[in-house]
């Protein structure tokens, strides 16, 4: 893979300020009550496949998965689709072990390798009893350098993305926490709540679509729209450092994500390991350009 450097931020150091900005579990909240420290960073430029070899269906959609096989997909920050994702019954499903979010090296998010800008996703998906995955878009492969060892890491894929949580509302304790129900399915993840909430139970499927289009973003989940904001605005700043991505509890984040999708406005749409059962299809997206 080329790990070619697109941009890096340097070090700004903080007096008392050795907080990590490192990748911890998405329920988990960024601590702190010192300011966190900015570590130097890049985003690779790995190759994307060619959409022109994908099929487009009789409503002007290309189809990203064909039932049979992970053609144009692979795992976040690899070359390959981890062995925990799997076809199963004309379906993408992770399998999962209930032990929490990218757990070991056979899990991980799956990505589909292109990078989408102004675009409509349509897709399905059906969630396990308690289980919790998210649907990420505009998303970038990030590495951050660790200032003691001078090693590049791996940071989580949420923290350049903005998601659509995928959950079981009733059975997973995350549907209770954060503000006003914005960690429901299809919100937009501990910032704004999908309303109306109508999700159907675990084992049911969903439909869902994510709309991007000039910095207008909209959540559908069954057939009504749920969520709608605009990235790339003061509001959006505003949410951003009301959350636990601001700029003092965890810099890396705000700075991706005030900035989501990069220079092009561009990113990958990717499907979460949490750790649980969940299962996508019919996946197909409307290029908006």
């Amino acid at each position: 893979m080329n790990n070619k450097l697109l941009y890096a931020c340097g070090c700004v150091l903080l007096a008392g300020a050795l907080t990590s900005c490192g990748g911890n579990a998405k329920k988990t909240e960024a601590a702190s009550d010192e300011t966190a420290t900015m570590p130097e960073y890049k985003v690779l430029d790995n190759p994307q496949v060619d959409l022109s070899s994908y099929p487009v269906d009789k409503d002007g959609y290309i189809v990203l998965f064909d039932g049979k096989d992970m053609k144009g997909w692979r795992g976040y920050g690899k070359d390959n689709v981890p062995s925990k994702w799997t076809v199963e019954d004309g379906c993408i499903k992770f399998n999962g072990s209930g032990g929490g979010e990218a757990q070991d090296g056979d899990g991980g998010d799956l990505i589909f390798a292109h990078k989408f800008k102004n675009f409509e996703l349509e897709l399905e998906w059906k969630i396990s009893k308690g289980g919790n995955s998210g649907i990420l878009y505009l998303a970038q492969e990030v590495e951050s350098k660790d200032p003691a060892t001078g090693e590049w890491r791996l940071e989580p894929i949420y923290i350049s993305a903005p998601e659509a949580q995928v959950l079981d509302n009733e059975n997973h304790p995350d549907a209770k926490l954060g503000k006003d129900n914005n960690r429901q399915s299809m919100s937009l993840y501990d910032m704004i709540p999908a309303k109306p909430q109508n999700a159907k139970p675990f084992g049911e499927w969903n439909k869902a679509k994510v709309m991007v289009f000039k910095g207008t973003v909209v959540h559908g989940q069954n057939d009504e729209n749920v969520v709608e904001y605009h990235l790339w605005t003061q509001k959006w700043t505003d949410m951003l450092q009301a959350s636990k991505f601001s700029k003092e509890d965890w810099p890396l984040a705000f700075e991706l994500l005030n900035n989501v999708g990069g220079p092009k406005h561009e990113g990958y749409i990717a499907f979460q390991d949490h750790g649980d059962d969940v299962w996508f299809r019919n996946i197909r997206v409307k290029i908006l350009d």
